[in-house]
């Protein structure tokens, strides 16, 4: 009798027998699934496989489609696996480099490119189309590291040589479309046919691949301008360019060489510089008129260390700061906002009391002395204890929190009146040249540690909340980066390295019976590409000690 595995399907909460070996393309269709959107890939005992995985014990099976973050992280992945294919035959010279998101797709450079022809992009799409109607296989392929790396290095992919031989693992798994070999960092579509949707166009100096959107993805996301952003990027990747760091392989190698003290130097002294810069800017406009500086940004961006790091260097040039946080002017919580599933909205706009805001904030800049409120969380009541505050004359307003840069808040403040200021880790390392790391994951890691250390909230707390965080961002938030006089970029090229160790037991403790198990276990496969640094060497005004404590300043 051939042996059988039983299979749960958590889509239809229904079990069916199979034989052993079947892979989950073939479980997906018995299963007759009838999900929203285009299924890309599924979770196996909570861990994302490609539906190519096959399977020989029992297992619990929930099927991932487009519209789950999962789904579309496998989706991009499988469409860059095309588009570095499609680049390679229409330039067989050039390097493509996919190195980071913006305006709602993802920046690729061409090496040697500044320009690239309408033509030579159209003839890229119309490659990416003919293997998509050509349905080609991804195939992955597993050998020892050892030959994968010689493989890579003997087609000049030096980049993918150094991470995988710096990652330490005995085997690797690469894909390969026809004579087209590439890494990607997690599991990809088993085909080109299952990409239905895309867009390429020319981007500044380079090209804006364009993905499905992320609620509705049987339609393009919008290109939205995002000139600020793209210009911090640009000037830090420059950066980690003439200090030799443009993949994580390089950072490993130099961990290896005991170069990481140096790097560490480097890279706090050009963070500090950069918020001398922004404190001088605050400094000349104040002549002009500017009271206020805005501060605003999404969780676990480094607001708070920003600010008072921000303060020192406005003391330096004769400004006395004085702090406001928006977290005292939450409504009472009976009057919150509520969520559409009916739960408090708290990262709404209006949860917060405008008028009372605007009431003191005109007050304090016509001279006034005011009583601030204090928010209780525990009683979530607005208090009085007859904390008040009054500017000077030559006082700066240093208002933070997450709406600082919505019109809205300071509707009734003139705009010369306002310096606003937009931080957040806008990470620019990458794993190697066509695996970008998610910014989101980098804020995700702080918030894991700082929420365990300092807020008891457990790995399962902090990531079953996440995606609720995200929600607010991209509705509060992320509409009104643009609006911001500058851009600061809180990401430390090492960062990830120093979070490691702090982050890896935090995340192990999740229990794989659990739905946020997929996650922490998909953190702890990104963090292993990191070697292990020594944060001794982290000053202790690092941005990065709001998370990992050891900070000298008080929160």
């Amino acid at each position: 009798m051939e042996n059988k595995i039983t299979i749960y399907c958590t889509n239809t909460g229904t079990y069916k027998d199979f034989p052993v070996g079947i892979n989950l393309i073939k479980i997906q269709e018995e299963f007759d699934i009838k999900a929203k959107f285009k299924i890309v890939n599924a979770k196996v005992n909570n861990k994302t496989e490609s539906l190519n995985y096959q399977v020989y014990h029992n297992k619990t099976v929930e099927f991932v489609d487009l519209s789950e973050p999962s789904g579309m992280r496998t989706y991009v992945r499988s469409l860059c696996f095309l588009l570095a294919k499609a680049v390679s035959k229409i330039l067989p010279n050039a390097q493509l480099y996919i190195e980071h998101p913006i305006s709602l797709g993802y920046f690729c450079r061409i090496e040697d490119k500044s320009i690239i022809e309408q033509e030579t992009i159209e003839s890229i799409k119309s490659k990416i189309k003919e293997y998509v109607a050509s349905d080609l296989p991804f195939d992955g392929v597993e050998e020892e590291t050892a030959e994968v790396v010689k493989m890579f290095r003997q087609k000049g992919f030096e980049d993918k040589a150094i991470l995988l031989e710096t990652l330490g693992d005995l085997y690797s798994k690469y894909y390969r479309i026809e004579d087209t070999v590439d890494y990607f960092y997690g599991c990809l579509t088993p085909s080109a046919g299952y990409i239905h949707l895309f867009g390429l166009e020319q981007y500044k100096d380079g090209l804006l691949l364009r993905i499905p959107n992320r609620s509705n993805p049987v339609e393009l996301e919008p290109v939205i301008p995002q000139p600020k952003m793209y210009n911090v990027y640009k000037e830090h990747l420059k950066f980690l360019n003439i200090i030799g760091l443009d993949n994580v392989g390089d950072m490993n190698k130099a961990t290896c060489e005991g170069k990481m003290t140096g790097i560490i130097k480097v890279s706090e002294a050009y963070q500090e510089k950069t918020i001398a810069s922004i404190a001088e800017q605050i400094a000349t406009k104040a002549k002009d008129g500017v009271r206020v500086a805005l501060i605003s940004g999404p969780s676990s961006s480094g607001k708070t260390t920003f600010r008072m790091r921000l303060e020192v260097q406005l003391l330096v040039n004769l400004i006395k700061p004085v702090g406001l946080s928006l977290d005292n002017y939450f409504v009472d919580r009976d009057q919150t906002p509520l969520d559409e599933d009916g739960g408090y909205d708290f990262e709404s706009l209006y949860a917060l009391d405008i008028p009372k805001f605007n009431e003191d904030l005109e007050k304090l800049l016509n001279g006034e002395e005011v009583e601030l409120p204090t928010f209780n969380f525990t009683t979530g009541k607005r208090e009085y204890k007859g904390d008040r505050l009054k500017l000077e004359k030559d006082s700066i307003l240093v208002i933070e929190g997450i709406h600082g840069l919505n019109p809205e808040l300071t509707a009734g403040i003139p705009d010369y009146q306002k310096f606003k200021i937009y931080v957040s880790a806008l990470t620019t390392i990458s794993l190697d040249n066509h695996n970008w790391i998610s910014t989101t994951d980098n804020r995700l890691l702080r918030r894991l540690i700082r929420d365990f250390r300092y807020r008891s909230y457990s790995a399962i707390d902090t990531i079953s909340r996440w995606p609720s965080v995200r929600k607010g961002e991209d509705k509060w938030i992320f509409p009104y980066q643009e609006n911001a006089d500058v851009m600061f970029n809180s990401a430390m090229m090492y960062e990830l390295a120093a979070i490691r160790k702090y982050a890896e037991p935090i995340l192990s403790q999740v229990p794989n019976n659990v739905p946020e198990y997929a996650e922490a276990y998909r953190l702890l496969k990104f963090l292993r590409y990191f070697n292990y640094i020594n944060d001794r060497e982290l000053p202790p005004t690092s941005l990065l000690r709001e998370f990992l404590g050891g900070s000298s300043f008080k929160y």
